[in-house]
Parts: structure tokens; C-alpha cells; sequence
């Protein structure tokens, strides 16, 4: 990968339903193609499950669902993204992730109260 120019910001870019969404670098630890999701009862419905990770048991969500966008069954170009917060590992899935790219922060819009997520950005 080409390392970012001072002062920008390297993301990763994914898509849900034709819209594009960006996480910053930092944060992501793989890119992963959708295998076997060990179902849990009783949760959300956006909670998808569990998988093992190279040994370390990793929360899925689906994120079409948890925006409030109509499901999608998984294709060849589903991916889960793992990402890790707080020491946490938690893996979403998006429709795609395939793109890197860097930005200035004066790109960055602040992030609508409704998301809920404080390290959430919007591209200008």
C-alpha cells in the first residue's frame, strides 16, 4: 500500500447498497470473504453471530441491517470487515470493501447524531 501524504487520512472504502462508506485504516485488522456464522438465539437481528478468527471468537454484524436497509443474500463479493475498538474484535459485513484511499480532514463532515457511532466520518 502507498504511504498516506502528512495530513491525510488513510480509509477504507465499503459499500452498502450502491452508497459508499469509509472506517479509518487504524481501526481495521482484515477483510474477510463470509464463511460459516455460527448463529446465537435471543439477539438482535442485525447480530448475525459468531465466527473463529485465527483462534479468537469474533462478533458479526450485518450492517444492511442494522442501518435499516432491506437484507441482501451473501455474494462473491460480501465481505467482513474486522475491526477492533476498545480491544474489542467485531466483524460487519458489507456488500463490499475493495478500496483504499486518502483524504484531508478538511474533507471530513462531522457525523449526524443518529448513526451513534462517535468515530463515525462523511466524506465532502
Amino acid at each position: 500500500m502507498a504511504e498516506a501524504v502528512a495530513g491525510e487520512i488513510k480509509l477504507i472504502v465499503f459499500q452498502l447498497q450502491a452508497k459508499e462508506y469509509a472506517i479509518p485504516v487504524e481501526y481495521v485488522r482484515g477483510i474477510e470473504k463470509v464463511g460459516h456464522i455460527t448463529r446465537i438465539p435471543g439477539v438482535s437481528p442485525y447480530m448475525k453471530g459468531v465466527i473463529n478468527l485465527r483462534g479468537v471468537i469474533t462478533p458479526i454484524i450485518d450492517l444492511r441491517i442494522r442501518f435499516g436497509l432491506e437484507e441482501k443474500k451473501h455474494s462473491e463479493t460480501t465481505r467482513i470487515i474486522i475491526i477492533s475498538l476498545n480491544e474489542h474484535e467485531i466483524g460487519l459485513i458489507a456488500d463490499t470493501a475493495d478500496d483504499v484511499i486518502d483524504i484531508s480532514p478538511e474533507q471530513i463532515e462531522p457525523a449526524p447524531d443518529v448513526v451513534g457511532i462517535e468515530k463515525t466520518v462523511f466524506i465532502k
